[in-house]
């Protein structure tokens, strides 16, 4: 892991760092010691590791419940190099854009490619932030990320032991069926009722595909970026019932 900058702002340090070729930042309370649960943010397909809506929810964690939290930018997002694999998909989506046509099944399948690029960048990320001593090798792991941070975060949820809960929506049924079903941690997922993006039916196939035993649908009406604010708060909440009495219960 190598930090490139530090920057400390109403008691929260923000660090740029890469690991390999992945981008990334990782936000924790200034002068953070001992160990702490560690929350990792899948961007979506507008955004990037330092983004506002990322960076936003990444202070209020921190702030709030004093957890590490960490993004990383996707393959081709944040500066990146645009990576060959997606060129078929990007082809695709600019022709369906020119002809008004519905987008959900080309970003889905581009979805796939992104995830199988960007699994080993968040194990080698999780590898190089939990030998940290202000987060821990025992860190206990959350994983946040709605549309393309699901199309990625499914797959890696499913593939990863150390993610002990996740929030995750917005995508669909078709590609991300399989991983899905290998999910068996809690799971508090995201569906907005009228997406022009994602079907409903699809999204609701999605959650029930998934493995876990205790996951719960948190269905609101808007389109695909209408989101309401206050699945911030519940977020929160569900990391704390899932995080906190795994990992340390009052981290400094």
């Amino acid at each position: 892991m190598r930090f490139s900058a530090e920057t400390t702002a109403d008691g929260v340090t923000e660090r740029l760092f890469a690991v390999g070729d992945a981008t990334g930042a990782v936000w924790a309370p200034a002068g953070a010691t001992g160990a702490r649960p560690l929350v990792l943010l899948g961007h979506g397909g507008g955004g990037h590791r330092t983004a506002p809506p990322i960076v936003g929810r990444a202070r209020r964690y921190v702030t709030g419940s004093r957890y590490a939290v960490a993004a990383i930018d996707a393959p081709g997002w944040g500066g990146r190099p645009v990576p060959a694999e997606y060129e078929p998909f990007n082809a695709e989506i600019e022709e369906l854009t020119a002809a008004g046509k519905p987008l959900g099944d080309a970003f889905a399948r581009r979805g796939v490619v992104a995830a199988a690029l960007a699994i080993p960048e968040w194990q080698a990320t999780i590898d190089a932030l939990t030998a940290l001593d202000w987060i821990g090798a025992d860190a206990a792991v959350g994983y946040w990320g709605v549309s393309l941070g699901s199309a990625i975060g499914v797959p890696l949820v499913a593939a990863e032991p150390r993610i002990k809960a996740a929030v995750l929506g917005l995508m669909g049924y078709e590609t991300l069926a399989e991983p899905a079903a290998r999910i068996t941690v809690p799971v508090e997922f995201v569906l907005q009722w009228d997406d022009e993006i994602v079907p409903r039916e699809s999204g609701l196939a999605l959650f029930d595909a998934i493995g876990s035993a205790e996951r719960t649908l948190h269905a609101n009406p808007g389109g695909h970026m209408d989101v309401p604010r206050f699945e911030i708060d519940s977020s929160e909440r569900f990391f704390a019932r899932h995080l906190m009495n795994r990992g340390l219960d009052q981290p400094s």
